[in-house]
């Protein structure tokens, strides 16, 4: 069955024809975003959910959206979606930071130029027949310096612009290298001397805990006297009531702001204040900039649906088109490793430790990560998935670590993962052979060849003649039929183990034959989801 995505907000007519033309069943409904009581009412049907701003994805619709798999925001801010929600519930939440870059770049040296030399106000009063002229006196920007808060993608974009008009850039970002500063051509500095030096400050930073009022009362105070403050990026960066007192003051020359702590926003402190320019939020607003993002959520989507290529998502580890393709089977095999042990553990788990040796080291890990912690949490609970299972492991408060490692051994890579429980460590290792079929190779330190079918049977018994017979006998008895059968011990008279690899499930009176026998230590049925 082809997959169904609804789109709630008004989105590109050429978005809507990429899904058709992959041949996803898509429902356009550009106003259903508005109405939270029907979108609750019918998002259960659809697989994937495109939007822009107008609709909030709420607790509330991630508990009805029963088959929701992705939720595709247009655009770089995901403020209207409950990421904690949707990362529980199973759903992939991505954006689409590249597509409006150039766009609010560009409008934040518009907003600039606007308070610089106050063109708002000056054709306000032109065009109320008055002629002002000495009343609207600017500053250049030439020679000023630009503090740049925040030089990530959009806010180097601003930096190239800045350097362009003959500014000097000064840039507070505790993720830029001192490396990439020097080839933006910007002197990176620490915020407060961001603040005491700038003529001009611009904000180009999500919102987050570290940056909420990262411009507040006090920070405000450390600045130059006369400069001003340029806020295209997120409302709440800046505390406006202070702002609003330092324009009045005189200490703050002029700002420019397209977005708001509260959005609509119908009042502000902000608003009706001299050189003061507002917009409403237009930052991405232009028809290149929504035509792109509106194709790139598309394409996202529907790559995720159809191949499982994980791009820009904000809750789980990235999985390229090319890289889904090449770890395919790697991906299988990390979740059958986990549900091997997930389904041998019953005490609770207090580490998963993986270890990746040889070629798969080379690989996307985070992702192989999720694979792994996914298969060993859904022994107790059906539904977790590689964006929840992670978030189930650390509220169970599961400590994960990952060991890369060159090749050590015959294979040209394999994974290994062990939990660590109260009482005991358990391993199990795996690969991928040619054929792109995943093998369990080793179980508890001891080597074997296993084929990994739907359907399984581990034992573990101490080396002595007759088991397989057994086995065998006990089977065809049962009216199970073994597709593969692989033994394994440790040395001569030591611990052994066998893994059958079966048609059917093993009917409940043949395990417990085998249990009456007295020959086993261990008798356990395994389930593997294989396509």
């Amino acid at each position: 069955m082809a997959p169904k995505v609804l789109i709630s907000d008004s989105l590109s007519d050429a978005a809507v024809q990429i899904f058709k033309d992959r041949g996803i069943e898509v429902d356009f409904q550009p106003n259903l975003g508005k109405d939270k009581d029907k979108l609750a009412e019918v998002i259960g049907k659809y697989d994937g959910l495109a939007i822009r701003s107008a609709t909030k994805v709420t607790e509330k619709i991630l508990a009805a959206a029963e088959n929701l798999k992705v939720v595709g925001r247009a655009g770089i801010g995901t403020d209207n979606i409950d990421k904690d929600a949707a990362s529980k519930k199973g759903v992939i939440v991505m954006n689409t930071p590249f597509g409006n870059m150039i766009t609010t770049a560009e409008h934040a040296i518009a907003m600039m130029f606007a308070v610089a030399r106050q063109i708002p106000e000056a054709s306000a009063s032109t065009h109320a027949g008055k002629w002002e002229k000495s009343k609207f006196m600017g500053v250049e920007l030439t020679g000023k310096t630009l503090g740049v808060i925040g030089a990530g993608n959009i806010g180097g974009i601003v930096c190239d612009r800045a350097r362009g008009l003959k500014m000097k850039v000064v840039a507070y970002d505790p993720y830029l290298s001192n490396k990439k500063a020097e080839r933006m051509g910007v002197e990176k500095v620490e915020l407060d001397e961001l603040l005491a030096r700038a003529d001009f400050i611009t904000l180009h930073v999500p919102y987050t805990e570290s940056t909420a009022n990262i411009l507040s009362k006090e920070n405000i105070a450390k600045t130059k006297k006369g400069v001003r403050i340029i806020n295209c990026a997120r409302g709440g960066l800046v505390d406006e009531e202070a702002l609003a007192e330092a324009l009045k003051s005189g200490h703050v020359a002029g700002a420019a702001f397209d977005v708001f702590k509260e959005e609509p926003a119908t009042e502000n402190p902000l608003f009706n204040l001299p050189n003061v320019v507002c917009t409403p939020h237009l930052g991405a607003a232009t028809t290149e900039a929504q035509e792109n993002v509106a194709l790139q959520v598309a394409e996202q989507m529907a790559n995720y649906l159809l191949t499982g290529a994980v791009e820009n998502a904000l809750n789980m580890p990235s999985v390229t088109a090319e890289e889904a393709k090449v770890m395919g089977p790697w991906l299988t095999l990390a979740g059958h490793l986990g549900s091997f042990i997930g389904q041998m553990t019953d005490e609770p788990i207090r580490a998963i430790n993986i270890l990746y040796d040889g070629s798969v080291g080379a690989m996307n890990l985070d992702a192989l990560n999720c694979g792994v912690v996914a298969g060993i949490m859904k022994r107790a609970n059906p539904d977790v998935n590689m964006v929840s299972a992670p978030v189930v492991a650390r509220e169970k408060g599961i400590q994960i670590s990952t060991t890369n490692q060159d090749k050590s051994g015959v294979f040209d890579g394999y994974v290994k993962v062990t939990v660590v429980t109260s009482k005991r460590e358990r391993s199990v290792a795996g690969t991928v052979f040619s054929d792109g079929k995943p093998r369990f190779i080793q179980i508890k330190g001891i080597n074997v060849d296993a084929e990994i079918g739907q359907h399984m049977l581990y034992t573990t018994n101490n080396d002595v003649p007759g088991i397989i017979g057994l086995l065998g006998n006990t089977m065809g008895k049962g009216g199970v039929n073994i597709a593969n059968f692989t033994l394994g011990r440790n040395e001569a008279g030591g611990e052994a183990i066998a893994l059958l690899y079966v048609d059917d499930a093993i009917p409940a009176d043949v395990l417990k034959t085998l249990e009456s026998t007295g020959m086993f230590n261990q008798v356990k049925p395994l389930e593997f989801a294989v396509n």
